[in-house]
Formats: structure tokens, C-alpha cells, sequence
């Protein structure tokens, strides 16, 4: 277990795994991979839309922010998957669920996943 800082201040630690049984749930482990290890301030988003969605009058499901460059997008569910797309076309790794209540990151290359 680490701990990282939230945009708010807030210390949080967080809790790893990298396997998608561990991602239901049922097993977490310490550590994380390089990429969320990275992360000392989790970013949320500015607005509860996707930016691209909006752009093109599109509709999304869920939400997730770059911790890179801080977009907010579209998850794999929504039609666009802008999420995904950005993070292959920018090499952007992690991203943190930015739906309310959710507390969790996410990193494409690796395949891992932390809460906090």
C-alpha cells in the first residue's frame, strides 16, 4: 500500500491489484504497477461530460480522466470509447474513473488496477 494525494488534498492510499479476479474483488494485493505507482495526485474532472462527446453531440456512459494531461472521456461502454483512443494515441497510460463515488485508477499498458 502507497499513498497518494487527491486534487482536494485528501492523503489516500491505495490498494492494488493486476488481475481481473483481483478487479471483482476478491484479492488485493499490495504494490502497483510503475505507471500508477507515478501518480502522487489523483486528477478528477473539471465537468461530469465527455470532451469529445460533447464536440460531436454524441452521448457516453461513464467517465474517465487522464492522469496525464487531465481530459475527461468516454469509457469502453460508450459508443466512442474516446478513453481508450486517447490513451493509445497520446501513450497517456493511467486513468482514474470519474464518476462520482468511484475511487479508482486504471492502466491501459499494464492491465492493472488500483482503488485509493
Amino acid at each position: 500500500m502507497r499513498s497518494a494525494r487527491s486534487e482536494e488534498g485528501i492523503d489516500c492510499n491505495i490498494l492494488c491489484v493486476s488481475d481481473t479476479e483481483g478487479v471483482r474483488g476478491t484479492e488485493m494485493t499490495e504494490g502497483a504497477c510503475s505507471h500508477i505507482d507515478a501518480i502522487e495526485t489523483v486528477k478528477h474532472p473539471k465537468r461530469q461530460e465527455c470532451e469529445e462527446c460533447v464536440k460531436i453531440g454524441a452521448r457516453w456512459m461513464h467517465l474517465r480522466v487522464c492522469q496525464e494531461c487531465g481530459t475527461t472521456r468516454c469509457c469502453d461502454d460508450s459508443p466512442n470509447k474516446h478513453a481508450s483512443k486517447h490513451a493509445r494515441a497520446s501513450k497517456h497510460p493511467v486513468i482514474a474513473s470519474g464518476e462520482p463515488g468511484e475511487r479508482w485508477l486504471y492502466c491501459y499498458p499494464d492491465d492493472s488496477f488500483a482503488e485509493y
